[in-house]
């Protein structure tokens, strides 16, 4: 309880002042004169300036509040490696304990750093920030970090934490620990495809001698190389860039002996691979209705870069007019299926016979090119069925179909086979789903025989109508009809003609998205999905490996025809690799590096500066011959919170008012006693 006087006054207060004055200046006049009663009289002008400033007795009557303290206990992956978890838990007790015997403090604890796979780093001064958002910097009595000092939030200074209290830290782990880790020093985002890209790298070695280190050089799983290195040498070296979208090169460093761990022995970049323009060779046998989608479908995609030749004067049609007088080009054959036909990742016959504008020879070096990892579309019409049919050129070696010499004339719909509701060619197209698939009809189609290569898509009575096929490196497409042009012209409603033509054109040209078998990871938020595209009936398990090497099997889910899926949480930043088998998908998520991994030996130098400014202190917790856990000490006021065993917190005096209690002295029955019994000791005091 405080006890206390407030004036407030009944007049305005220069009032009261000059009431003061007078009452100062009469009673030194009357004590001056030796009048009789001089002091009564002083004593009455007293209650009566006192009566005018209205005095008041206060009382407040007041709770002490508690203290506060925070423990914050590191829960990043790196305190999982070695005893760090053991010696954090022991110490996480003790302190507990310590702390909750300290006569009046309160005691919050958080857990902070643990893997979420979104947040890059150890940020325990957020969570201290949040722990203690509510309570005013005058409570704060000081925080206690359990953790192994790879702490990523540190602040500049200690004004920056935004109370007055000591920091102390116990460090886990032990002062002699050994390590290696991968340094990496040129880490390009782009490159491409098919060219070489320079990629930098450093292995570091932590408490042993540098030395030759063995370093393999992987690219999507793949080992490019293998070397010697120098512990704390920069090395370079050229990387080729393979294919489209990411390309994640890892350089892994062999293990050392007793070393803390291996998670940092292995540093990864990742590196998108981007396409040149895509050069498409388009040639038209003859002016028809649906010359022009496949030119506008390749002209509308600014990444292809398009030649297109229709051969309207074919050889039989020679006459005596010159060259020079037709608005024609001539065809350069030589140049293009001879002498650049490698510069092509795409060639399309479009309504092509034989005319005798391509000697034999040509379609011989186009076999070549398709097995070498070329690719051909057919778009046939009546000519594939003609005695001048493009079969009947040693092309027939790589083209998946004969064809009979017939063709059907009849109105039909293009239906999905079995193996194209599964192919990611023709895999939920729009319209598919529905009996009869809502696309228009189709008037023409060319008869086949001994089909190889994977139907995807049929005419009347399960007729071939899209065969794709791989020959060697490379792969052919042929479509047995020349009427798509109606869906692009809108016939009956068109179809989903710019969706399959781009698609086809895609897998032709090797876009791994639309491989008939993969295995990929995709990364959504928080969440991983592992999807495996197959053409087969059921998939093999799969298992996962995440950053850290915790390994877990996955069966798969049927999801739609042709994929199957599984989910897990992504929870760790950095490569996840799953397999099959078989098959391998990598995948990273966050940075490439975290810098969770990226120094894991435990250290009492990043904090020494921050603790030292607040009057903590910073010590490990191993001693050699067991964890050792210091008392806990209240402290009211000293500039320094630490001891040789002992760590202090800053005890707060700080209250809060319950109730007051307002007494007037001049106000009722006692203000008049005391004015009227001034008054009547002065007339007393006259009246002798």
């Amino acid at each position: 309880m405080n006890l206390g006087v407030a004036f407030a006054p009944l007049v305005p207060q220069y009032v009261v002042w000059a009431a003061f004055g007078v009452a100062v200046v009469l009673s030194i006049l009357l004590l001056v004169a030796r009048s009789r009663g001089a002091l009564v009289r002083a004593i009455a002008m007293a209650m009566l300036v006192l009566a005018l400033a209205n005095p008041s007795m206060t009382r407040e009557d007041r709770d002490p509040i508690p203290s506060v303290a925070a423990v914050i206990i590191d829960k990043s992956p790196s305190q999982e490696f070695g005893d760090r978890t053991a010696q954090t838990e022991q110490a996480r007790a003790t302190v507990i304990d310590r702390l909750k015997r300290v006569p009046g403090l309160e005691l919050r604890v958080a857990e902070a750093g643990a893997a979420d796979g979104e947040t890059d780093g150890t940020r325990l001064f957020n969570a201290l920030s949040s722990t203690l958002a509510d309570v005013p910097p005058d409570r704060i009595a000081g925080a206690v970090f359990i953790t192994d000092g790879r702490i990523h939030d540190i602040p500049a200074d200690a004004a920056a934490l935004g109370f007055a209290a000591p920091i102390h830290a116990l460090i886990t782990g032990h002062a002699n620990e050994i390590d290696r880790r991968v340094v990496l020093t040129q880490t390009p985002r782009f490159g491409i495809v098919n060219q070489m890209q320079t990629i930098g790298f450093r292995v570091e070695d932590h408490g042993v001698p540098a030395g030759p280190v063995q370093v393999s050089v992987r690219r999507d799983g793949e080992v490019l190389e293998q070397r010697t290195v120098n512990a704390g040498a920069n090395v370079t070296m050229q990387v080729q860039i393979p294919h489209a979208g990411a390309n994640i090169v890892e350089v892994e460093a062999a293990p050392l002996a007793n070393e803390l761990t291996q998670v940092n022995n292995r540093a990864v970049i990742s590196i998108d691979g981007v396409r040149d323009k895509l050069r498409v060779l388009l040639v038209s046998g003859e002016p028809h209705a649906g010359e022009r989608t496949w030119r506008n479908l390749l002209k509308s995609d600014a990444s292809v870069d398009l030649v297109h030749f229709t051969i309207l004067r074919p050889p039989e049609k020679q006459d005596g007019t010159p060259i020079n007088e037709l608005s024609l080009i001539a065809f350069p054959t030589r140049e293009l299926f001879q002498q650049k036909i490698g510069e092509f990742q795409l060639i399309i016959f479009d309504r092509y016979a034989r005319q005798g504008v391509l000697p034999m020879i040509y379609f011989d070096n186009i076999t070549r090119y398709v097995r070498n990892g070329g690719a051909v579309m057919i778009a046939a019409g009546p000519d594939y069925a003609s005695p001048t049919s493009i079969w009947r050129t040693p092309l027939d070696a790589i083209l998946p179909a004969e064809p009979t010499g017939d063709v059907t004339e009849q109105s039909f719909h293009a239906r999905l086979s079995d193996a194209g509701k599964r192919h990611p060619v023709t895999r939920a197209l729009e319209g598919a789903g529905a009996d009869p698939p809502h696309w228009s009809h189709w008037f023409r189609l060319v008869n086949t025989k001994r089909t190889t290569g994977t139907t995807v898509m049929q005419g009347p009575d399960g007729k071939p109508l899209l065969v794709l096929a791989r020959e060697g490196e490379g792969r052919v497409a042929l479509m047995l009809s020349d009427h798509i042009w109606l869906w692009a012209r809108g016939y009956e409603g068109g179809g989903p003609y710019l969706d399959l033509l781009r698609r086809l054109s895609h897998w032709l040209m090797k876009q791994p998205e639309l491989d008939e078998e993969a295995l990929r990871l995709i990364v959504t938020g928080r969440d991983m999905t592992v999807q495996r595209q197959t053409m087969a009936d059921g998939v093999a398990d799969v298992t996962l490996t995440s950053p850290s090497g915790k390994a877990q099997t996955l069966k798969l889910s049927a999801a739609e025809p042709g994929l199957w899926r599984s989910q897990v949480p992504a929870n760790e930043l950095g490569l996840w690799r799953a397999t099959d088998g078989k098959l391998t998908a990598l995948v990273n998520v966050g940075p490439a590096n975290p810098r969770e991994f990226q120094e894991v030996t435990s250290t009492t130098q990043t904090l020494n500066t921050l603790a030292d400014a607040t009057g903590g202190s910073v010590r490990r917790l191993d001693t050699g011959s067991g964890v050792d856990v210091p008392r806990v000490v209240p402290v009211r006021t000293a500039s320094t919170y630490k001891g040789d065993d002992w760590i202090g917190m800053k005890m707060r005096d700080v209250s809060v008012v319950r109730g007051i209690g307002v007494l007037p002295v001049f106000a009722g029955l006692i203000g008049l006693l005391l004015l009227v019994g001034s008054l009547a000791l002065t007339w007393a005091r006259e009246g002798r």
